[in-house]
């Protein structure tokens, strides 16, 4: 990054109040951003994330705005994190005016932060910059949700121009608060993330890596060739003799009775009469 573009990030100055120390809270700290306007499914997966990364001890950072930038600062709180608002305006003129009540909780234990002195009035230049300060000083941005016309696009371009890493959230390709989230993962400019352990392996420390999946067990999990063609070939609701079987699997009667005792033996089929079917197990439905 040339000089130019250095003093073009630092800002002149900055008016904070609060209970924290801006370097010690920006220190560990994820700026999550997104639309004014979130689904119910951005909003789940804010809190989720907010109150996940609050856990690990970062700081969730954001502008202060309606939607998912509210919802972040509220799970934060919730989780007894630290929260830091950077708004675009005065201080003493708190924007959206909706939202001074949650600027009093977030400075109980945060910050709220401007670059502008008391009695400026928000404007939308200002909101520019406000959105380059959140997308820099933090060790990494998550979008959650953006339309296509999103201003949260502007924070993510300032982000990559600094170096930290950009995260977005996939949703539904029907949905348009989902577009800018598409394309910035589509054109390798943000990293997709589903969960914050994620997010942590791309902005934490060197060596915290995102945990593996715990996927459920299946009874069927170690089966494979010939019992596994067998298991398949029985109904999940009925019964078939050995001859209807071997042709269902492919194999020859001889072979499928085999399976079938191996398979008998792990409960995972039983005897009826002359037939068998599924089931004497843990599960039995077929996988």
């Amino acid at each position: 990054m040339h000089a130019d573009e250095v003093r073009e990030l630092r800002p002149s100055a900055l008016w904070v109040v609060g209970a924290g120390r801006l370097d010690e809270l920006l220190e560990r700290s994820v700026a999550m951003i997104g639309t004014r306007a979130p689904s119910s499914y951005g909003e789940r997966v804010t809190d989720e994330f907010a109150g996940d990364l609050s856990a690990e001890g970062f700081t969730i950072v954001s502008g202060g705005a309606y939607g998912i930038d509210g919802a972040a600062h509220r799970a934060a709180l919730s989780a007894d994190g630290p929260t830091v608002a950077f708004v675009a305006g005065g201080l003493d003129r708190p924007y959206p005016a909706g939202h001074a009540g949650l600027f009093r909780r977030i400075a109980a234990s945060g910050l709220v932060v401007s670059e502008y002195p008391p009695g400026a009035v928000p404007a939308r230049f200002r909101f520019l910059n406000r959105n380059r300060i959140v997308g820099t000083v933090t060790r990494g941005v998550v979008v959650v949700e953006a339309g296509f016309r999103s201003g949260t696009k502007n924070t993510a371009t300032w982000a990559r121009r600094r170096g930290v890493p950009v995260c977005a959230v996939p949703g539904p390709i029907t949905a348009a608060t989902s577009v800018t989230c598409h394309q910035l993962i589509r054109g390798g400019e943000a990293e997709l993330v589903t969960r914050a352990s994620e997010v942590i392996e791309m902005a934490g420390r060197i060596g915290e890596l995102a945990s593996e999946r715990e996927v459920p067990m299946r009874p069927t999990d170690g089966l494979e060739g010939p019992a596994l063609r067998v298991y398949d070939a029985l109904p999940a609701r009925s019964a078939l003799p050995l001859s209807e079987i071997a042709i269902a699997a492919g194999l020859p009667a001889r072979a499928v009775m085999g399976q079938l005792a191996l398979l008998e033996v792990k409960g995972l089929v039983r005897r009826d009469g002359a037939l068998w079917r599924l089931g004497g197990g843990t599960d039995s439905s077929p996988p």
